[in-house]
C-alpha cells in the first residue's frame, strides 16, 4: 500500500522515539542526558551489560555501537513487535493519534472484510466462554479442574467450551445478524461435502483462542472432551487471518512477559503452555499441531537468542527435535541458536509440576542441552564405527551436517567441535585397547616431546575411586539409577567390570529397588560384594551408617560431575596438542575456553591466558606445556 506524501514525515514528527524504546530498554541514567534528547541503555538487540544503544529523539533515530543495529520508530517497532511496515504504521499512528489515508479500493476492502472477520470470532469467542460457565460445560468444568486448570488459568488464556448441540454457535451468529457465508470465512462453520447443509466445525470440545500479535483473537483450537473422539486436538481452518504455520500459541503474553531473567520455552501444545504457566513459566509457546516452520523459527529467535524446546523424551520427540534442527542449520545466524530440554518419557509439563513441583521443571530447563548434542548423538547411533569403512562413512555424514550450515564463522566453530568429539571418542576407545594389552605402557597420544603420560592414561587411582564409589551408592540407593541414567550410559568406565555390570543396572531401573538387588545377584553377587565392602566406599557420607537418601544424591551429582569435567579437561588438551599444527589457532583457543570454563568458572586468569596464547603458536605450545606440568590440572605420573 502505498500512503500519501508527507504522511510519514508527519507520523515521525509526532513520535518520540525515547518513548517508543523506552518500553522495551531501561535508560541508563549515568548516561542518559533528558534535556539533550540523549538517551542510552543496554541494546535490545544482543545481549551486553554496557550502555551502547543510542537514541537521539530529536533527530529520531537509534543506533548500537555494538551490533550497529540502526533506524526510526518505526524500523524499531518492526524488529521489535516482529510485524511489517504497515503494521508498524498501524501501531504507531493509533499511539500518536493519526488517522491513516484512504488504500486504494482492492485493498480497503481486504482490510474491511478482516476487520469484520476479527468482530466474528470474538463474538464467537465470548460465546465460547459463555457455554464453559453455564449448564452446557458441567463437564467440561469438571474437566479443567481435574486438569489443575485453575479459574484464574481460564480466564488469563480466555478458555471457553463448544457443547455437543448441532448448529448451536452458527445459530447464535446468525440471531445476531451475521451472514451465513462470513461465519464461514471466519472458519467457525463448514457446509458439508454437497453443500446441502452446514454445521459448526467445533462440538463437545475445550476451547483455545489463538490470538495474533497485537492480542486479537483469530482463530481456534478445539481439544475433544470425549476420549474417544478420533481427533484429539483440531484447529481452525487457514483464512485471511489465520496462517497456522505463521502463528505460535500465546505468542503474545510471552513476548511481553520476557526479560533477562527467565527464559522462552517451546512446548507441544496448548495444554502444555497452560501447565507451564501455572508452575510460573510464563514465557512458554507451542506450534498449532504441525511441525515448527521456518518462519515460526524466526518469530522464535526474534524473541530469543536461544529458544528452549520443552519435548518428550520418547522417540516422537527425538525425531520432532532432529526436524527443528535440520531445519534450523541452514539459518542459523551468529547469536542464535536452539537448546533442547528433553522430559522423562510418559511425562508432560503438567505430569511433572503437579507430581514434583515446578523446581523440578525448572532443573529440567536449566539442564537443557545445545543442538549440536543431539545431532552428535543422532550421527552415532545411526552408524557403527567397527570398521574404517563406517568410520568413514560416519565423518562423511559429520561434514554433510556442517556443509548446510551458510554462515561461515558458525560453521566452523561446528566443525572444530565434531572434530573434537570425534577425536574424543576415537581415543577413549583405544585407551580401552591399551589398558588390555599387557605389558605395554605406549603413550598413543603424546606429542611435543612432552611427558603427557598423564594426559593419555590417567593412573592415578582416583577415577577408580570415584566409581567405586558412584556404583556403591547406586546398589545402596537403587531409586537413584533412573534418575542418573544418562550419566550412566554417557560415561565411560575405566574398570572394564563396571561396564556389564552398569548396562543391568539400567536395564532393571524401572524394577523394585529389592528386585534389582536380587537380580543382580544371581549373576553378579561376588562383584556386588566387592563394590559395597571396598574401604573407600564405606567411609563416604552417603554410605556411613546414618543413611540419608539427600546425601547420597547430592554425592552421585558431584562424583559425576568431578569425573566428567577432569575428562573433559584432559581429553580437550589432549586433542589440541595433536591439533596443534593442524588447526587453525581461533579453533583450538574456542576449544580450550570450552574446557576450561567447564573445569572452573573461577579461574579467569587461565581463560585470560588462552586468549593470549591463541594469537601465537609458539605460545599456545608453551602453555600446553604448563598444563601438562601443573598439578591443579593433572597429577603426575611419577
Amino acid at each position: 500500500m502505498s500512503l500519501p506524501a508527507g504522511f510519514l514525515d508527519e507520523l515521525r514528527a509526532r513520535t518520540s522515539i525515547a518513548q517508543v524504546a523506552g518500553r522495551k530498554v531501561a535508560w541508563d541514567q549515568k548516561k542518559t542526558n533528558v534535556n539533550k534528547g540523549d538517551y542510552w541503555a543496554p541494546c535490545p538487540f544482543h545481549h551486553e551489560k554496557t550502555a551502547s544503544f543510542h537514541v537521539d529523539d530529536k533527530k529520531g533515530f537509534y543506533y548500537c555501537f555494538g551490533c550497529q543495529a540502526k533506524g526510526d520508530a518505526l524500523g524499531f517497532i518492526k524488529e521489535t513487535e516482529n510485524v511489517n511496515f504497515m503494521e508498524a504504521v498501524e501501531i504507531l499512528a493509533q499511539e500518536c493519534g493519526m488517522q491513516i489515508p484512504a488504500q486504494d479500493l482492492k485493498s480497503k476492502e481486504f482490510s474491511k472484510k478482516q476487520e469484520s472477520l476479527f468482530d466474528i470470532i470474538e463474538e464467537a469467542n465470548k460465546f465460547y466462554k459463555m457455554q464453559l460457565h453455564n449448564k452446557n460445560g458441567n463437564a467440561a468444568r469438571n474437566y479443567l479442574y481435574k486438569r489443575n486448570l485453575t479459574k484464574d488459568l481460564q480466564n488469563r488464556f480466555e478458555i471457553g467450551f463448544a457443547p455437543n448441540i448441532p448448529n448451536h454457535l452458527e445459530k447464535y451468529l446468525l440471531a445476531k445478524n451475521i451472514p451465513l457465508q462470513k461465519i464461514i470465512d471466519a472458519g467457525l462453520v463448514a457446509k458439508s461435502a454437497d453443500g446441502s447443509q452446514s454445521y459448526d466445525r467445533f462440538r463437545n470440545r475445550i476451547m483455545f483462542p489463538i490470538k495474533d500479535f497485537r492480542g486479537r483473537t483469530i482463530a481456534f483450537g478445539g481439544r475433544a472432551l470425549d476420549p474417544k473422539t478420533p481427533a484429539k486436538y483440531i484447529n481452525s481452518p487457514e483464512t485471511i487471518l489465520f496462517d497456522k504455520g505463521k502463528t505460535l500459541y500465546n505468542y503474545r503474553l510471552a513476548r511481553n512477559n520476557l526479560n533477562k531473567q527467565n527464559k522462552l520455552i517451546v512446548a507441544e501444545g496448548y495444554m502444555d503452555v497452560i501447565a507451564l504457566n501455572g508452575g510460573d513459566f510464563d514465557t512458554a509457546v507451542a506450534p498449532l499441531g504441525t511441525a515448527i516452520t521456518e518462519y515460526q523459527l524466526r518469530l522464535l529467535w526474534r524473541l530469543s537468542d536461544e529458544p528452549i524446546f520443552a519435548l518428550d523424551g520418547d522417540k516422537a520427540g527425538i525425531n520432532a527435535a532432529m526436524r527443528v534442527i535440520d531445519l534450523a542449520l541452514p539459518i542459523l545466524s551468529i547469536g542464535k541458536s536452539l537448546r533442547f530440554a528433553m522430559l522423562p518419557l510418559g511425562l508432560d509439563p503438567d505430569d511433572i509440576i503437579q507430581s514434583q513441583g515446578a523446581e523440578k521443571m525448572k532443573e529440567i530447563i536449566n539442564n537443557s542441552v545445545p543442538m549440536i548434542d543431539l545431532l552428535w548423538q543422532r550421527e552415532l547411533e545411526v552408524q557403527k564405527l567397527d570398521s574404517p569403512d563406517r568410520k568413514a562413512a560416519f565423518d562423511a555424514s559429520l561434514k554433510r551436517i556442517t556443509k548446510r550450515i551458510v554462515e561461515p564463522s558458525i560453521r566452523n566453530h561446528y566443525f572444530a567441535a565434531f572434530k573434537s568429539k570425534r577425536t574424543q571418542l576415537m581415543n577413549t576407545s583405544n585407551l580401552r585397547t591399551a589398558r588390555n594389552r599387557k605389558n605395554t605402557s605406549v603413550n598413543a597420544f603424546a606429542t611435543l616431546g612432552t611427558k603427557a603420560s598423564a594426559l593419555a592414561l590417567d593412573s592415578s587411582n582416583t577415577r577408580l575411586i570415584r566409581e567405586t564409589v558412584i556404583l556403591a551408592i547406586l546398589l545402596t540407593y537403587p531409586k537413584l539409577i533412573e534418575e542418573f541414567s544418562y550419566h550412566i550410559e554417557k560415561m565411560e568406565w575405566q574398570n572394564a567390570n563396571y561396564k556389564e555390570l552398569t548396562k543391568n543396572l539400567i536395564s532393571l531401573s524401572g524394577d523394585e529397588p529389592s528386585d534389582i538387588i536380587d537380580k543382580l545377584n544371581e549373576n553378579y553377587q561376588q562383584q556386588v560384594s566387592i563394590i559395597l565392602n571396598d574401604p573407600h566406599a564405606k567411609i563416604s557420607p552417603a554410605l556411613r551408617k546414618t543413611k540419608k537418601q539427600e546425601i547420597a544424591h547430592k554425592t552421585l551429582k558431584e562424583e559425576f560431575m568431578k569425573l566428567e569435567t577432569s575428562a573433559g579437561m584432559q581429553k580437550e588438551i589432549r586433542d589440541a596438542i595433536d591439533d596443534l599444527h593442524s588447526s587453525s589457532s581461533e579453533s583450538l583457543t574456542w576449544r580450550l575456553n570450552q574446557a576450561t570454563k567447564a573445569k572452573t568458572n573461577a579461574e579467569k586468569s587461565t581463560l585470560d591466558e588462552i586468549e593470549t596464547a591463541g594469537e601465537d603458536k609458539a605460545a599456545m605450545t608453551d602453555f600446553l606445556q604448563n598444563l601438562i606440568d601443573n598439578e591443579v590440572w593433572i597429577k603426575k605420573n611419577k
